[in-house]
């Protein structure tokens, strides 16, 4: 069954999920087997499950802003949240946090988000706030703008900090507009007219849609343009009872 409005009705499905778990029923077994109470207690909170309309779906939109771009040896600096629905964006349980590297700042970093050594010397350390963040996570599908970024680095910060990981789902608006722009260079008349597909980049990806500008690199304000994004391609592109399935990853 096809879950896309308007010209979709021909067309293969927009992103392949076939390869996603049943979040709900991982969720589960991860709850049995986390040490950490904060993330057992994060588990334990049900997830909603695959089938779920995307209109009943709570969502927190979510950005990290980092050292670089290797998770592996960059650290997360800044963590910016905004829970929504389809419909509204509950700003009033918007959050923000400053996160301590425990490293100086390269010149470069601090130039493109402009977070300096004194702002973050005396932030907490990830572990210290850590429940307070999983906590405004639980029970919620987790929004990005390319989800290597948040995935990644959130898992390996709790590897480093508590030693476990994370896993938690994710609907990534950078995915869908790339496979919207794909979608909609198809055929031999785009061919012939060179057609390519537009930038993905978030700002770009806003301006699409009309949304206005926002400055980039803050994390709550890209976590409240991410949302805002993903209403927008929801309007254009999507039926609101689709299933969750056909967009979490």
């Amino acid at each position: 069954m096809m879950w896309f409005s308007k010209k979709a009705e021909k067309e293969h499905p927009l992103l392949d999920t076939s390869q996603t778990p049943e979040w709900s029923m991982l969720f589960k077994q991860l709850a049995k087997e986390a040490k950490d109470e904060r993330l057992k207690r994060y588990y334990s909170t049900p997830m909603v499950n695959g089938e779920t309309p995307i209109e009943q779906v709570p969502f927190v939109s979510v950005d990290f802003e980092t050292t670089g771009l290797n998770s592996e040896e960059d650290v997360i600096l800044t963590i910016g949240l905004v829970p929504f629905t389809i419909d509204r964006v509950q700003c009033n349980g918007s959050a923000h946090w400053v996160v301590n590297p425990n490293r100086e700042l390269n010149h470069e970093s601090v130039i493109i988000h402009g977070i300096t050594d004194s702002e973050v010397k005396n932030a907490p350390q990830l572990s210290q706030i850590l429940g307070e963040i999983l906590d405004a996570l639980s029970g919620k599908v987790v929004l990005v703008h390319y989800k290597n970024i948040e995935r990644q680095f959130f898992n390996n910060a709790l590897l480093n900090s508590i030693g476990e990981g994370i896993q938690f789902p994710v609907v990534d608006t950078l995915d869908i507009e790339y496979a919207i722009q794909r979608r909609e260079c198809r055929g031999f008349i785009n061919k012939l007219k060179g057609k390519k597909p537009g930038s993905v980049r978030l700002g770009h990806a806003r301006e699409r849609y009309g949304l206005p500008a926002y400055q980039p690199h803050h994390a709550l304000t890209d976590a409240l343009a991410t949302a805002e994004l993903f209403q927008a391609q929801l309007q254009y592109h999507f039926n609101r009872n689709m299933p969750i399935s056909s967009v979490w990853q």
